[in-house]
């Protein structure tokens, strides 16, 4: 009995293989569509205020070439829509996200409850794999091993990667993505109003690199990277469209 609750635990696998196909799951709990993305309502507000910066300057390179009226209605209309779609899809994600982890959660639960041998084999190897040996490894395990508790913060932890502090909740998120759509559209449409497309250029210009800077800044990454590659990721996005109806134009 024990043995075939050891192979269907380890689905087959040894003790570290099951560990690292662990750490491959929590790494797809914290993942979103398009890659992994940071927690957090500031990082929301950064990413939106960006998008909406690039976004609301395609739209008015565009009125512009193509002389369409009502311009300053639309991109109205338009940073309304944006709000909905970001604040929304925000949330949204953030939901996904924190039902992935709790699912996690729960299943570990149950393995600690059903499978604590097994539990014992990956702390065993997790902890030897950090420098512990002989009576001082035995000890660590049996420790944690008293209370169920710490044990699956533990397993959360070090088996899936999990950092459950990191993770706010979906409201807080929703509203930072928010207010990254309002500044964000609010500096575009103001320039826009004040200087047609130069000033929509300087307003989402100045929205990107503060953006770039404070999300840079919350994740850790270097401020100028990533300066450098929002800003070519920014002129490839306009450069683009700009040609096409120029050759429209021609």
């Amino acid at each position: 009995m024990e043995k075939g609750s050891h192979y269907q635990h380890f689905d087959g696998k040894s003790p570290l293989e099951h560990l690292k196909a662990a750490r491959k799951k929590g790494l797809l709990a914290s993942e979103s569509v398009h890659g992994v993305e940071p927690s957090g309502a500031i990082i929301a507000a950064a990413d939106s205020a960006r998008e909406a910066a690039v976004f609301l300057t395609l739209l008015t390179v565009a009125f512009t070439f193509l002389q369409i009226p009502h311009q300053l209605c639309l991109l109205l209309l338009f940073s309304s829509m944006l709000f909905i779609w970001k604040t929304c899809r925000s949330a949204l994600w953030g939901w996904s996200r924190l039902e992935k982890i709790h699912r996690l959660i729960s299943q570990e639960k149950w393995e600690i409850e059903h499978h604590r041998e097994q539990e014992k084999e990956e702390l065993l190897e997790l902890y030897q794999a950090k420098g512990f040996k002989d009576k001082q490894l035995e000890e660590v395990v049996e420790v944690l091993m008293a209370d169920d508790n710490r044990l699956l913060q533990v397993m959360l932890e070090e088996e899936l990667g999990l950092s459950l502090g990191s993770f706010e909740h979906p409201l807080r998120q929703c509203i930072g993505a928010g207010i990254g759509v309002l500044v964000g559209a609010a500096a575009c449409v103001a320039g826009f109003w004040l200087y047609h497309l130069t000033g929509t250029l300087l307003s989402a210009s100045l929205i990107l690199v503060i953006a770039t800077l404070v999300a840079a800044k919350q994740i850790g990454n270097e401020k100028i990277k990533s300066l450098i590659w929002a800003l070519a990721n920014a002129a490839v996005s306009l450069a683009l469209p700009y040609f096409l109806l120029k050759a429209l134009q021609g």
